[in-house]
Order: structure tokens, then sequence, then C-alpha cells
């Protein structure tokens, strides 16, 4: 009997490190093998001097948080969301470029190695993706959701009805022709696994709207129906931890805007500063109704079921850790949600205000009129990064002429016209606000001068993705109707009025272009104003001489929050 017990337990033993040891490779070995790195080439950086300089305007910051007010059991739920966000993680590596441990085998660099991580790949995010390694070609705009070397056209002859599914890949049959492989089929082994975790969480949370949503998550996951715990997550408004998790923004796919990216986010929530939003969920109704628009342009009516309120995030991973960091959620996407429920809108205030501080202040001490840069504040930056986030909810999301949404109509230029949107309609409704007397901290001026310092921090992370699009765009419009003036010391001069006023015409012509479906005019108006003016590079290019931050990396993990 012991021999036989002995042989029990040693094979038990070997078939757990078995086991172990799949779990840990066969997500590497199984699902899309897909890669857009050339194989068997030697990745080394175009110049140790580039990528040094390049790291050099990234700034470091801790996402910490005091856990003491937490249970027990929500400590450890965070446990396992970090375990979950890893997962996130490397899906996003997968969709981005291909193979992760492949990329870095080959570059024997450790700066090299830094900068592809904080860029997930080998392209510059922030400098309009330029290659920083020898032998890589320009990024391929749909990232790695479709085969390199598929056209536009080829696409457009595809005849499978999932193709423009946000979780589908476009992929090569035996035969060469296009396929559609569903997220959860081509990574099944790391969405398993990430389920089984979201149920665990589950199990553990107490209270009852975390537990819904954990439970309809992890099915999302194996499914890619994502509308049930999207609906979770909107009623899941009175709890201390938050996780953000899954297949959500479409910004990774430059190409067509269709396939959505991997990411998470591990927050939470700062209860006063919650306290003070509470009150703006009720008005976006009326808020919409009073939009200076045609009355056909704003028959949407946002939920008012939406909540605002302020987090400490503690863990990035994914998409929204690729490049320029996140510093507000607004979500989910889902248009039925919005109008049903609207959207929730999550201010990160800990990495709002590294922002501000590291970034913001020392931008507008370079480049604002000094009789202006008193109404530079946090609290004014706030509201704007949170009204913008409102603004997403705002508007018109389907068109009017029987072209679906304005999403599926604008195509690939919709993310910088959406961002464009939500940037002015977030200014509009602070304006709107302040007159109401619903806002009071401060004066409405605060928000102009911010607003438009905003601008030139934003700018420098180059035009290549739709937040540096929709900047430009409103830089080139409000130079064009005289909002602002450059002094000859260099500096600028909000002129106020006349900011209002091209505040309020670049609103309607964004809301107009979304309700019309009109793809060639978004198209040619982002082709023409989606570019840096010489003058603006000048003064950008002192403000990177000045050694002032670009943006900032994390440190981060169960250590810095003390889980470990």
């Amino acid at each position: 009997m012991k021999i036989k017990t002995f042989f029990s337990t040693l094979v038990i033993a070997i078939v757990v490190l078995a086991t172990s040891c799949v779990q840990e490779t066969c997500c590497e070995l199984q699902g899309d093998q897909q890669t857009i790195i050339p194989s068997e080439i030697t990745l080394d950086p175009v110049s140790g001097e580039y990528v040094s300089d390049r790291l050099d305007i990234y700034t470091s910051f801790e996402l910490t948080a005091d856990l003491s007010h937490l249970s027990d059991k929500e400590k450890e739920i965070i446990g396992i969301f970090y375990e979950v966000a890893g997962i996130m993680d490397g899906l996003f590596w997968k969709q981005a470029i291909g193979g992760k441990s492949d990329f870095f085998g080959r570059i024997t660099d450790d700066k090299t190695k830094k900068f592809a991580t904080i860029n997930y790949g080998p392209w510059d995010r922030l400098n309009n993706n330029k290659p920083f390694i020898a032998n890589i070609d320009e990024k391929p705009k749909g990232a790695n959701f479709y085969p390199a070397d598929m056209s536009k056209e080829e696409f457009e002859a595809f005849d499978d009805a999932n193709k423009t599914s946000l979780y589908t890949l476009i992929r090569r049959d035996e035969n060469g022709s296009l396929k559609s492989v569903w997220y959860h089929e081509a990574y099944f082994c790391e969405l398993h696994k990430a389920a089984e975790l979201l149920q665990k969480a589950a199990a553990l949370a107490e209270e009852p709207g975390l537990k819904k949503y954990l439970e309809l998550r992890a099915d999302a996951l194996l499914t890619d129906n994502y509308q049930l715990s999207d609906f979770a997550w909107m009623e899941m408004q009175n709890t201390n931890i938050d996780f953000v998790v899954g297949a959500i923004e479409n910004y990774e796919d430059a190409l067509f805007g269709y396939k959505a990216a991997y990411e998470s986010f591990i927050l939470l929530k700062d209860i006063s500063w919650s306290k003070k939003l509470e009150k703006f969920s009720v008005m976006l109704p009326d808020l919409q109704k009073g939009l200076p628009v045609k009355d056909e342009y704003k028959q949407d009516v946002p939920g008012s079921k939406a909540d605002m309120n302020a987090y400490d995030v503690i863990f990035y991973a994914g998409d929204c850790n690729a490049g320029s960091k996140t510093i507000a959620i607004n979500l989910p996407n889902d248009e039925e949600v919005h109008v049903k429920y609207g959207s929730r809108k999550l201010q990160l205030k800990n990495a709002m205000q590294a922002k501000f501080d590291k970034i913001l202040m020392p931008i507008s001490e370079l480049l604002i009129d000094p009789s202006q840069r008193q109404y530079v504040t946090f609290t004014a930056f706030f509201e704007n990064t949170m009204f913008h986030e409102v603004g997403h909810a705002m508007g018109i999301k389907n068109t009017l002429n029987g072209k679906g949404t304005a999403r599926e109509a604008l195509k690939e230029q919709y993310s910088a016209i959406e961002e464009g949107k939500a940037d002015i309609m977030g200014l509009y409704l602070v304006t709107r606000l302040y007159e109401m007397g619903e806002l009071t901290e401060g004066e409405v001026m605060d928000n102009y001068i911010t607003f438009f310092a905003g601008i030139f921090r934003s700018s420098r992370f180059g035009a290549a993705s739709s937040h540096g699009k929709a900047n430009m765009m409103r830089f080139n419009y409000f130079e064009e109707h005289q909002a602002f003036t450059r002094n000859e010391d260099g500096t600028y001069t909000v002129n106020f009025d006349k900011m209002q006023e091209a505040m309020i015409s670049l609103m309607q012509k964004i809301i107009y272009m979304q309700g019309d479906g009109d793809y060639e005019a978004a198209k040619a108006w982002v082709e023409v104003a989606a570019m840096v003016p010489p003058q603006l590079q000048a003064d950008l290019d002192r403000l990177n001489s000045s050694n002032i931050p670009v943006d900032i990396t994390f440190k981060q993990g169960p250590a810095f929050t003390g889980l470990k």
C-alpha cells in the first residue's frame, strides 16, 4: 500500500508539474502564430543615440496606493486582477506585432529592449511610428490584425459577414484566401486562463455588482460577446475596486478602425473626489437637448444612469499602456449601451496629477503668455479631461441617411474625428456648466487657457495616433479662426471670445459630419489638417530642448501596492 501510495503520489506530482509546464508554454505554441516582424534578421537599433534620446522623453511615476481600507478578500481579488492584466498585456503584444518572445530574443541592446517595451514593438509611437530598429519597414496600418500583404481592395471584395467585427482577426487559409478567425479561437489558451481567474475573483467578491460583472466578463472573453457584461459594468457603481478588462478600443487598427485591442486597468475609487462628480450624470440629457446643432443631429439621448467617478489607477496593461498613457476612460463603446444607460466616465486622478505636475505646468511656463499662466490649474485640467470623456456620449451615434453608425460610416477616419469631437465638446460642456452655476471652483477662463496649453502637451505625441491627429486639426482650426495669438517672445495668448466662437463652429462641423456619415469629407479634412505646422514644430522643439518630459512611464505591479 505504501509503495502504491508512493507511486500514485509521484504520478500525480508529475502530472501537476507537466500541466504547469503546459500552461506556461501552450499559449506560445498554440493559437494564432502570425507575426509582422521579419524572421531571421538582427534587431539592432537604427542608432543607439536615437534610442537613448527618445528614452529621455519619458519620466517615470509609481502607481502606488493605500489599500488599508480594503478587506482581505478585496486585496486577494486585486492580486488576481494583476494576473489577468498580465494575460491581456501578452495578447496585445500578439495583436501589435505577433511573437513577443522571438522579438525580444533577437534584441541584444538593453536600452532598445526598454524602448521596445514602452512602444510594444519596433515603432516609436510618439514620433509618428518611426522605426527605431534597423531592417524594419514602416508599421503596417492594420498592425497584426490582418495579413501584412492584404490590400484594402482585397478586404472589400472578401465576402464574410464577420470580417468587420471588433473581435475577429483576418487571416489566410491554406489556399491563400482570406478568412475570419474569432478572438476566442485565436487566443483560446490565454482567454481560458483569464476567464478561470475572473471566475475565481468572482467567487471572492462580496459586492453583488462586482460578482455579476466578473462572471459575465469571464463569459465575454470566451464568446466575444461583451454586451451583457457591459450592462453589468454600468450597473456596478458601488465598489471600492474596479477592473477594466477585455478587447476594447480600436485605435491600434489604423487601417479600418474595426478591430478591438486587449487592455486592462486596475482601479481604486477615490471616494471624496467621486462625490463631487455625482450630480453631473443626470444633467446629460438636458445638455444634449441644448446643443447648438439642428434637432435631428441631437435626437440621440445619452443615458442618465451613467456615472462619473475619480480613481487611483494602480496598473495599466496592453493597449492603454502603449506609448502615451490614458488619464481618463469613457466606456463602454457599445452604442446600444450608450442609449439605454449612457457610459461611465472614470478619471484616473493620480496619473492625471502626474502629467499636470511633470509636464503641463512646465509647458505653460514656457509657452503661455505670463498674463494668462495663472489660469492653468489642476482643477481645470481635471474638468477638461472629465468632460472630454462625457463628450464621447454626446452628439450623434447613428447616421441620418442609413449609412449605419458614425463609426461604421467614417471607417478609419472615425477615431480621429471622434477624439476631436470629445475634446471640443468637453470644453463646450464646461462652458455651459459655468453659465448654469453648476461649476463654481475657479472660472471658465481657467478651462480655456488650460485647454489650450493642453494642445501643446498632446501635440508632442505626434500626428500618427487618433489623439494626435485630433490635436493638430483643432490647433489648425483655432489658428484659422484667430482663437490665439503667437507673441514676439514665443508665447501664446488665447483670444477668449474668438476661441469660444471657434469652439462652437468646430463642434457643429464634427457633429454634422458624423450624422451625415460623410467619409470623403472626413478623409479630406484629416489629410489636410492633421499635420504639424512649421512654427508649432519649432515651438515643440523648444519644449524638447528644455528637457520637459513628453509623457510618463510607470513603475507598477503588486510590489508597489504592498501585495508582494
